[in-house]
């Protein structure tokens, strides 16, 4: 028995682990970072660790076991990293025993809720020949920031815009043409087929009170073929004349009568315009040759005594050209006015079928009551079911009631009635990233490109849980909301996140208090911490609980909440 006791002490006194276990605290650990922080639901840290010399016995193997405890519970442990004596026959980092030395272990995970609030340690376990020991557990880093896990779900929709426009405006167009030198309106003219239509439009429209009559625009003109006053004051004897025809027919219909204002008449004097044009569009031999002509002179009676020593070539121009120059151009501005708002909400809720889609896709702009707006949206699809905004309108408002299956399919419904549509695009990326696919999201909101501020603003969603906050910032800078502040703290600019939560409409939410009190934590304001968690707690009591978790606060004294 005295034998045996003698070599178990023998064995004991030889064997290293038990030095190394005594000395085991002088292993130091440094924990990138500390605490320990999630970013695209996952942690990736690096642990550094330094070994003392004389520590690390030559022919021991030690295993570096982390894992993260929670409560006094290990709810994670992660692969060993091995650590070797300079004689030891094993593969591992080796330490030398007379310098010490240097070891790093770089691993990312999953984050899991229960990783919130603990601690990540280490087991050093000692192996020498058959011999195992534990060495030392030690804590290295205080675990996890998930601040980014604040970004809201406020997303924002597009709707399908109406185009609708209460006035419209309608403009009918005629001509009168002139024999040569004369501004007498023949009655062959009047009886043309455009003029008649313009009768027939003044007798039609007077008796319609829908209708306004604007102004009655006439611009005549004189061929280049005469003396220059004689066709200028020609040009305005023809505007007069093609005036008084029309005006004739106006006042039978009582259509402004008496008001001069209405009446815009104006002479254009030689149409040298018009007689480029012509020539350019004509078959004429030397066509290129009046027209180096006029390009030279200025003078249109110089160009005029040019374009007559051409004879021959004068004697087309003369019947080809310049009889259609010789007129009065006339337009007739009208204007269409639409149904009122309260037309149009009667209609509505009467009978929807007499409204154009424009009509009810702008009438339930006219209501805020969300109900009501559905209602207008599904007699929309019902009138016009090939009109993509009528189904794209009611998956809006489902989503706004927070009814995602079937806003999904409101949305889907758009699609197949205009595929690709970026509108369309970006509430489908919406409902796509609610349902947990944030890559899919985001396809679709590339799809969505230029359908407007808001596209870029649900990327920006993405990239906070992407874990992208410089990309964030960027695409949500049109929007002055809580998102984008947690993306400015996240991204280091506590500053501009400051001045957004101030310019947000949500600045005295419990949000936006719990945010500034994030960014008085990061700036060492301790006042700033405390007095907006308890603004934020007095309007949520639950925040209460959160922050005593946050690691965002550990290092400060919330003994006062």
């Amino acid at each position: 028995m005295v034998v045996a006791a003698m070599v178990a002490f023998s064995l004991g006194a030889c064997n290293p682990l038990n030095k190394m276990a005594k000395n085991a605290e002088g292993v130091t650990y440094t924990v990138t970072p500390d605490p320990l922080e999630m970013h695209g639901d996952t942690v990736a840290l690096v642990i550094d660790g330094k070994i003392p010399p004389k520590f690390f016995n030559k022919k021991v193997i030690v295993h570096v076991r982390p894992f993260f405890e929670s409560e006094g519970a290990v709810v994670k442990s992660f692969e060993p990293l091995t650590l070797v004596g300079e004689n030891a026959d094993a593969d591992g980092v080796k330490i030398n025993y007379e310098e010490g030395g240097k070891f790093q272990y770089e691993f990312k995970y999953p984050y899991e809720a229960s990783m919130e609030r603990g601690f990540l340690k280490a087991d050093l376990e000692g192996e020498f020949k058959a011999n195992k020991k534990q060495l030392y557990t030690a804590t290295v880093a205080d675990g996890t920031n998930i601040t980014p896990y604040l970004v809201m779900s406020d997303e924002k929709p597009i709707l399908g815009k109406d185009q609708f426009e209460r006035v419209t405006h309608e403009v009918f167009n005629s001509e009168i043409n002139y024999l040569i030198n004369s501004s007498n309106v023949r009655s062959s003219e009047l009886s043309d087929d455009d003029m008649k239509a313009l009768f027939d439009t003044i007798k039609s429209k007077s008796g319609d009170t829908s209708y306004v009559f604007v102004e009655l625009d006439v611009q005549a003109y004189a061929s280049p073929d005469g003396e220059l006053t004689l066709n200028e004051n020609l040009a305005d004897n023809r505007a007069k004349s093609a005036g008084n025809a029309v005006k004739s027919k106006l006042r039978k219909y009582k259509v402004n009568d008496g008001e001069e204002s209405f009446y815009n008449l104006m002479g254009k004097g030689e149409d040298w315009d018009g007689f480029k044009a012509k020539m350019q569009a004509s078959d004429i031999e030397d066509k290129d040759l009046i027209i180096r002509v006029l390009q030279m002179y200025d003078d249109p009676v110089k160009r005029e005594a040019e374009i007559k020593n051409l004879s021959e070539t004068y004697l087309e121009v003369k019947e080809q050209i310049l009889p259609p120059l010789r007129r009065s151009q006339i337009s007739l501005l009208m204007d269409k006015v639409g149904r009122s708002d309260e037309q149009i909400m009667m209609a509505v809720k009467n009978d929807p079928s007499v409204l154009s889609v424009e009509e009810m896709l702008y009438a339930a702009a006219l209501t805020n009551d969300m109900n009501e707006k559905l209602n207008i949206y599904q007699a929309t699809i019902s009138h016009y079911p090939e009109d993509w905004r009528g189904h794209n309108n009611e998956g809006y408002v489902y989503f706004l009631q927070n009814k995602i299956v079937n806003a999904e399919q409101s949305f889907k419904n758009a699609n197949s009635k205009s595929a690709n549509n970026p509108v369309i695009m970006n509430n489908m990326g919406i409902v796509t990233r609610l349902k947990g696919d944030r890559r899919m999201a985001m396809d679709y909101y590339k799809k969505a490109s230029g359908a407007g501020n808001e596209v870029n603003y649900n990327m920006g969603i993405v990239n906070i849980m992407d874990g992208n906050y410089n990309a964030a910032v960027a695409n949500m800078s049109s929007y002055q909301t809580l998102n984008l502040a947690l993306a400015q703290i996240l991204d280091g600019k506590n500053d501009a996140a400051k001045s957004t939560i101030a310019a947000s409409e949500d600045k005295d939410s419990a949000q936006a208090y719990y945010l500034k009190a994030i960014i008085g934590a990061r700036t060492g304001d301790q006042d700033m911490v405390m007095q907006n968690l308890k603004m934020a707690i007095q309007k949520d009591g639950g925040l209460k609980t959160k922050a005593m978790k946050d690691v965002e606060f550990i290092d400060s004294d919330l003994s006062s909440l």
